[in-house]
């Protein structure tokens, strides 16, 4: 079974094709994708501008993570598993899209940007947590970010578009 024909199946399921059929239920998924998208990327470009420097900078970067931290986690979860359920019903049109395949790219190299600044940058933390301009890791880190959510996002609409 190839990869098309697992995505098919996924979309000609049940579940799949409620989601896909209804006249309430796909906007609705939608719509929550779109709020968590909103909370998770929104709160993490605050962090983010923070570690370029150029967002409340007298606030230690540690303090502002912090307090974003609960708001990215439960809009990143909320995002994902409304995105799973977005591609459930979608899956096989999703498959050939190359949008979709900039989006899951884009979201894997955001993924490797936190996982790099948690595991290495943010080690040194200590010596540049109150600096009002961190660290030029620190900087690329952010920068990295905003710029695979931008992506993110900019793919994600155009998969919409291409839908339609």
């Amino acid at each position: 079974m190839s990869l098309f024909e697992v995505c098919q199946w996924i979309q000609d399921s049940q579940v799949g094709t409620a989601i896909r059929e209804s006249i309430w239920i796909y906007p609705i998924i939608l719509s929550v994708h779109l709020l968590a998208l909103g909370t998770s990327v929104g709160t993490l470009l605050w962090f983010d501008l923070r570690l370029l420097g150029v967002f409340m900078r007298s606030r230690p970067v540690s303090e502002v993570y912090r307090s974003v931290m609960p708001w990215m986690a439960g809009g990143f979860v909320t995002m994902f598993l409304s995105g799973g359920l977005l591609f459930w019903a979608l899956a096989a049109k999703c498959y050939g899209n190359t949008y979709f395949r900039i989006k899951l790219v884009a979201i894997l190299l955001a993924g490797i940007n936190a996982l790099v600044f948690h595991r290495m940058t943010e080690r040194s933390i200590d010596e540049w947590d109150t600096a009002a301009v961190p660290p030029l890791k620190a900087r690329i880190a952010g920068l990295l970010s905003i710029t695979c959510w931008m992506v993110t996002m900019v793919a994600g609409r155009r998969i919409v578009a291409g839908l339609q």
